[in-house]
């Protein structure tokens, strides 16, 4: 018995039934048989896609937990620990030449910015007016006193002189009055013997008193001449005084007139000269702008001075060996060491002393560390900004692992309690931190706590905990940070597709 079968339909093979209606079709024994056919393929197909659900599903349910990891192997490399800071190029030695006397205008400026000059050259003037008078005024007087001076010493050679000539007078008068006594003697003697008459022995006394006499005025003489002398060295004493009181005014004098001058105090070079011609300076608080006349380097020794973190100024040593790049000069290194390190600690955000600071506590802190460089004179100026990386510490052929394989957990994460326990609140040894990597065994990750040694640019040393060839989890970072001990892990070391834009 024919079967009827609403709407159109197409057979494979054989007629096309008579019409029973508009919208039905009359199917023969061989339409049938194709329908069974076709029934059969689309019920082992979707037992096909229900077995495979099925497999997938067991997939997933057995890979429930895994984490995918990317792995890499402990090795043995040389190591290199770098501080790096950054900073200006400066001379080791410069000095801001600024005025010591006004205020007063500049009346000329010897020298331009980039000369080389001398210890002791004049380098600029002060309008010196006032000065330039008083030291003319002193050196008048001081010549008054040298020639106050002067006739005093003559008046002593004099008065020398003179007690020279009375006492060579009172030698002749004493020897003349020894003569005369000699001639009275006799007289007196042969007046007592009545050879002589009384008039002649007479007259040889009166001859004998006035050569004494006489011995005594020159005598008189002497002391006046030696009472003259005194007088005049006491008058060439003062004098010699007040010549020694000028010198010293015009000493005075002569250096307040040489404060109207900027000299040199070390050979080098003008770095800064921010004034003109003109212009009035006033003596003032140094680094001043109205007192700084100019700047004098000394480029023999040119330095690097960085500011080094807090946090990496332990590990920074005198003498250690430095890399220095300066931004104005591309793809060139300098070397360096370092030679001087501060002790003060600098508020970054002002560059001022922290114990001069009444924020310090609350902002980042810095250190001054000054390299020397090896590097030409010529080629660098004051000021470039530069980047010094400072060798600390080196290792050769030592263990090391990267530096984002390193994560940190409390022993309580590493061992939870058991089931039916609670954890103490005060367990201190739960919440203590260990620093470690993890190990894969076999398809799990397991902590292992290591310690470390230096730190290198993307490695650290690993002194403790692990051996060469261990296999640890390095990647990625956010599955370190959350990843658990023994967690099973699934490795994956593809490198990620970058995908590109689009051309249109």
């Amino acid at each position: 018995m024919p079967w009827a079968v609403h709407g159109k339909f197409k057979r494979r093979s054989g007629q096309i039934g008579n019409k029973l209606g508009s919208d039905s079709v009359l199917l023969t024994a061989g339409d049938l048989v194709y329908l069974k056919k076709k029934w059969k393929v689309l019920l082992l197909i979707g037992l096909l896609v229900v077995v495979a659900g099925a497999v997938l599903a067991s997939i997933k349910i057995s890979q429930r937990g895994v984490v995918t990891v990317q792995t890499g192997k402990v090795s043995r490399t040389d190591l290199t620990s770098l501080v790096t800071a950054s900073g200006e190029i400066k001379p080791r030695n410069y000095i801001n030449i600024g005025a010591n006397a006004g205020p007063a205008p500049i009346t000329a400026i010897l020298v331009k910015e980039g000369d080389r000059v001398r210890k002791g050259q004049v380098l600029a003037r002060l309008a010196n007016v006032q000065p330039s008078a008083d030291l003319r005024a002193q050196s008048a007087a001081m010549n008054s006193a040298l020639a106050d001076s002067a006739a005093g010493e003559a008046g002593l050679r004099s008065a020398d002189d003179n007690i020279a000539v009375a006492e060579a007078q009172l030698d002749h008068d004493r020897a003349d009055l020894e003569q005369k006594k000699t001639d009275l003697d006799r007289s007196q003697e042969l007046f007592n013997s009545k050879l002589i008459a009384r008039q002649d022995f007479e007259a040889k006394k009166s001859t004998y008193d006035l050569a004494a006499a006489t011995l005594v005025a020159a005598e008189k003489k002497v002391a006046q001449a030696r009472s003259s002398r005194a007088q005049i060295a006491a008058q060439l004493t003062s004098a010699q005084t007040k010549v020694a009181q000028s010198q010293a005014m015009v000493a005075r004098s002569k250096d307040i007139l040489g404060q109207f001058e900027a000299v040199a105090p070390l050979d080098g070079i003008v770095t800064n000269l921010p004034v003109r011609v003109g212009e009035t300076v006033v003596p003032g608080v140094q680094n001043s702008a109205s007192s700084t006349i100019m700047t004098i380097a000394d480029m023999s020794i040119i330095t690097a001075e960085v500011h080094v973190d807090e946090t990496d100024i332990v590990s920074v040593k005198l003498d250690q060996k430095a890399d220095v790049t300066i931004d104005a000069i591309p793809n060139k290194t300098f070397k360096g060491k370092v030679i001087e390190i501060g002790d003060t600690a600098l508020v970054r955000s002002t560059g001022v002393a922290a114990s001069q600071s009444q924020t310090s506590s609350q902002e980042a802190k810095d250190f001054k560390v000054v390299i020397a460089l090896d590097i030409p004179e010529d080629l660098v100026r004051p000021g470039l900004s530069c980047t010094a990386k400072i060798v600390t510490a080196t290792r050769g052929h030592s263990l090391a692992i990267p530096i984002q394989a390193l994560t940190v957990r409390e022993e309580g994460q590493l061992h939870p309690p058991k089931p039916g326990t609670e954890p103490r609140p005060n367990d201190k040894a739960g919440k203590e931190e260990l620093q470690g990597v993890f190990v894969l065994n076999g398809d799990k990750a397991v902590f292992r706590k290591v310690s470390t040694g230096i730190t290198g640019a993307t490695e650290i040393e690993v002194l403790d905990g692990l051996k060469e060839g261990d296999q640890i989890v390095t990647g990625s970072y956010q599955v370190i940070r959350t990843l658990r001990n023994e967690a099973k892990v699934k490795v994956d070391n593809k490198p990620p597709v970058i995908s590109t834009p689009s051309a249109g």
